[in-house]
């Protein structure tokens, strides 16, 4: 019940971020969107780091792994910011959901991965959920799409230096170093013409800033509550919660596509999170 409990926040904070971010499109540069978040996140991080007494964690040996995670990172939000203005926002979550495939992929063609029978199942599953999503037979050109793909690209990136990172790295560094990475790159993009955003605008400026990392925190307080699997499956509930809050909010049109290809996906990764009872009884045996 508690990991159902910190994945309800997981998926409340999720379905904020896009509803702020489709509320401030076309009225906010994204770059200016991005820096203004990190610097909240920035001043919260520091914040945190002194009250618990643990300023160190603002040093790292680590700093071109973090440069190449943040660069990925950054071009990817930007893009899942384009997507929000561009795609209904079921579609835009149903393509976020094949990060895990990427991952896959990535990690065996540069990495050397082994791809096992089961892994290859869940890549194949997975890209025909894409292939229901994106329709390449109809539009083959949606440019909203290829973002979101490239944004799925690149956090799929991101996951595999968050993995490398984490070896050595608490995790309060590595938000700590995407925040002041990512604080430049934002608003040297940005540019000159920066205008602040008007009163009206900054509550959904801050649910931008702060649902994200709140997001991230509560699906690490359920995995540590429950298994991935569990956690892959409560995760998807907030495909149909955001298509009904497109068709709610927004008049979006309620594809039944984006829910079947969103399913696949689901079977997919948790096809890819399975472990046969040998390998289960093995693991226990290790722990133990």
């Amino acid at each position: 019940m508690r990991a159902i409990v910190w994945m309800s926040g997981a998926i409340f904070s999720f379905c904020l971020m896009a509803i702020s971010a489709r509320e401030l499109d076309g009225l906010i540069d994204k770059f200016e969107l991005l820096a203004i978040r990190s610097m909240v996140g920035l001043v919260l991080l520091v914040i945190i780091m002194n009250v618990i007494k643990r300023p160190r964690l603002m040093f790292t040996q680590r700093t071109k792994t973090h440069v190449w995670r943040n660069l990925f990172h950054f071009v990817g939000q930007f893009s899942w910011l384009v997507g929000i203005g561009i795609l209904p926002l079921a579609e835009v979550f149903a393509i976020e959901f094949t990060v895990p495939l990427w991952v896959l992929i990535i990690a065996a063609i540069f990495l050397g991965e082994r791809i096992t029978g089961r892994k290859f199942a869940a890549v194949a599953l997975g890209l025909i959920g894409v292939a229901i999503i994106v329709k390449p037979g109809v539009e083959i050109l949606d440019s909203g799409a290829i973002i979101m793909l490239i944004a799925a690209l690149c956090f799929a990136l991101t996951f595999i230096f968050n993995k490398s990172l984490l070896r050595t790295e608490h995790p309060l560094t590595v938000v700590f170093y995407m925040t002041l990475i990512q604080l430049p790159l934002g608003a040297l993009m940005a540019g000159a013409d920066w205008t602040m955003p008007e009163p009206w605008m900054w509550p959904w400026v801050m649910a931008v800033a702060l649902t994200g990392l709140a997001a991230h925190y509560c699906i690490s307080k359920s995995m540590q509550l429950a298994d991935v699997s569990v956690v892959i499956s409560l995760d998807f509930l907030r495909l149909p919660i955001i298509a009904i809050i497109g068709v709610l909010m927004y008049g979006e049109t309620f594809d039944v596509a984006v829910i079947a290809g969103g399913a696949l996906m689901l079977v997919a990764n948790l096809i890819n999170h399975w472990h046969p009872k040998k390998q289960l009884d093995a693991d226990i045996k290790t722990m133990l």
